[in-house]
């Protein structure tokens, strides 16, 4: 509004990405794999339920893993329900109900805009570093309890090991969603494997974390890194995607 040049998305790729629902709903109509999903705004919401348990139960618009807890992994619809009534009205908005994915999970950080958008080293989460009793989920617990930087665990591979085949097509993926959502200059995408081995995106930060303490595990940095990328490259390689996007070198 004050035509001031800014780094990142603007105001409608942010609203929409911050709605997992509106996300989702935009990624299928353009035959990008997602999660089959149902939004409940109340326990009527179940009404002819359909989707496969087990499943993930969200917040529709928070980040960080706020309310994404190991009991957001849920295997009935009687527990589904007490889930719900309880944190509705915590939360004061929708929550968002996917089916779970059984596979590897992945994030891609993106970097650039248009032909110059480079897709940096694939991080892979080993949800084997968890505690048994935790369920395989990037939740609240697994982010801020048991991974902390006095204790860090060793919960990331970067660059991940997989087929290249299989990094071409999540990384092919991750960028027709940044495409297809309108990101601008970087972002960091979420996908995780289906049961068929096929990838599906299940997250879309377009204002991703990078904490530069690398004990504090955050993605991002730890994929500069991984291409040879310093903390302070990585800024100022954001800063001039969005340079070079305003026309200002």
């Amino acid at each position: 509004m004050l035509s001031i040049p800014y780094t990142g998305s603007d105001p409608l790729t942010l609203s929409l990405c911050l709605n997992k629902a509106r996300t989702k709903e935009v990624l299928s109509y353009h035959k990008i794999n997602t999660p089959q999903f149902l939004v409940a705004d109340s326990i009527n919401s179940l009404e002819n339920f359909q989707l496969t348990f087990p499943v993930i139960v969200k917040p529709i618009a928070e980040g960080s893993s706020k309310g994404i807890f190991n009991s957001s992994y849920v295997e009935s619809i009687d527990k589904l329900s007490a889930f719900l009534n309880e944190n509705l009205s915590k939360y004061l908005q929708p929550f968002i109900i996917e089916e779970f994915l059984p596979g590897r999970e992945f994030t891609a950080a993106i970097i650039g805009n248009n032909n110059d958008t480079v897709v940096l080293p694939l991080v892979e989460i080993n949800y084997t570093e968890l505690p048994d009793h935790i369920h395989p989920i990037y939740s609240f617990e697994a982010k801020w309890i048991y991974d902390t930087s006095a204790n860090p665990l060793d919960i990331f591979t970067c660059p991940a090991k997989l087929p290249e085949s299989l990094e071409r097509e999540i990384k092919d993926l991750a960028i027709k969603t940044y495409d297809v959502l309108n990101c601008k200059d970087w972002s960091r995408i979420d996908i995780r494997l289906d049961k068929n081995g096929k990838p599906a995106i299940i997250e879309v930060n377009p204002i991703p974390g990078i904490l530069p303490n690398p004990e504090d595990n955050s993605c991002f940095p730890k994929a500069a890194k991984a291409q040879g990328i310093s903390y302070v490259e990585l800024v100022n390689k954001v800063l001039d995607a969005a340079a070079e996007r305003h026309g200002l070198i």
